[in-house]
This record gives C-alpha cells, sequence and structure tokens, in this order.
C-alpha cells in the first residue's frame, strides 16, 4: 500500500518537492492578496461614487490574511531561534507583541465599522 501511494504522488515531498510546494503557496498568497486588494479598491471606488454602503468584506479578509500571515511567519520565527543563543530572542516577541495590537486595533475598527453601518441615519 505504501508503495503504491508513493508511486501515486502522495508520499512525503523531498527537498526540492518541498522548495516547490513553498514557491507555489507564496505564488497563491500574493494572487490572493492582489485579488483581495483590487476587491477592496472596487468596492471603495463603488461606495464614493455611488454613495452606496462600504462593503467591508474584502478589507477584513485583506487585513485576516496578512494578519495570519505576519502570526504564522512570526511564531514560526521565534520556534527556529528558541534555543540558538546567538540570536536576540525579544526582536520576535516584541513583534508578535505590536502585531497582537495591531490585530486588537483592527479587530475594534471593524467591530465598531459593523455597528455604526447597522444603525438607522
Amino acid at each position: 500500500m505504501k508503495k503504491r501511494s508513493a508511486a501515486a504522488g502522495f508520499g512525503r515531498p523531498d527537498e526540492m518537492g518541498c522548495a516547490i510546494l513553498a514557491k507555489a503557496r507564496r505564488n497563491a498568497y500574493f494572487f490572493l492578496l492582489a485579488a483581495l486588494l483590487a476587491w477592496a479598491l472596487c468596492e471603495a471606488g463603488r461606495a464614493c461614487l455611488y454613495h452606496t454602503p462600504l462593503d467591508l468584506l474584502p478589507c477584513g479578509l485583506l487585513a485576516g490574511a496578512v494578519l495570519v500571515q505576519e502570526f504564522s511567519r512570526l511564531a514560526l520565527l521565534r520556534g527556529a531561534v528558541k534555543d540558538d543563543e546567538d540570536s536576540c530572542e525579544s526582536g520576535p516577541l516584541l513583534q508578535l507583541v505590536f502585531l497582537a495590537c495591531t490585530a486588537a486595533a483592527a479587530l475594534a475598527t471593524l467591530g465598531a465599522a459593523f455597528l455604526l453601518m447597522g444603525v438607522p441615519q
């Protein structure tokens, strides 16, 4: 069974396979960021031109994608240099704290925007 799954391409990738997967994921991530940015800008332009309510979904998804990517990068960096005595461990920790404050501010802003959009004028 193990030989058949490896022959079908379902085995554990080697170093070159991992590098290819990483590049593919990076390309997909940048494509999604560009698409979400274009969608957010189109929604903002439509809201300004036609005076319609702003759709916050693309903005929230864009902010969420960037925050998840940054949290993951910093957490993996902190885990990779945890036992290294030559590295500065306070750098990633301070960046994680700053990013957590930024995420809390973004969530508070989105929450306030949703509340204000629901209030009739």
